[in-house]
Formats: structure tokens, C-alpha cells, sequence
């Protein structure tokens, strides 16, 4: 089954007045394709978090294919 790597981003003002992107929690798991891994991430992101909406704490999802060295 592939592997995914999910991050979660909240976008931040930082103190010149710039908005930047935060990672706010990075998950690993296996899934059939990207979107499931992303409904996966999203649950799991929740459970960690205890909340029941993952957007609470972050504003954007990116899911890719774990790179694995040959």
C-alpha cells in the first residue's frame, strides 16, 4: 500500500507584518490513493489534536507521496 506524508499549515502574521505558513503537524500513513490518505490525515490530525474539526488549528491540507531513497 503507498505511503503518504500530510502536513498541516496555519498561515501566521509574523512580527514585520509578513504572513507566512506554519507547519503545525506533520502525519505519515498508508493509503489506497491521495484522497483517502487526506480523509485518513484529516481524522488522525483531529484525534491527535482532540478536537472535532480539523480547520480549528490549521487552514490548509498538503498530502504527497512519501519519498522513499532508492
Amino acid at each position: 500500500m503507498p505511503r503518504f506524508v500530510a502536513r498541516f499549515f496555519k498561515e501566521v502574521l509574523g512580527d514585520a507584518g509578513r504572513v507566512g505558513d506554519v507547519c503545525q503537524c506533520t502525519v505519515e500513513l498508508d493509503a489506497e490513493d491521495c484522497r483517502q490518505a487526506t480523509e485518513s490525515a484529516k481524522r488522525r490530525f483531529c484525534d491527535l489534536h482532540r478536537i472535532h474539526d480539523w480547520t480549528l488549528h490549521a487552514d490548509r491540507i498538503d498530502v504527497k507521496p512519501a519519498d522513499f531513497p532508492s
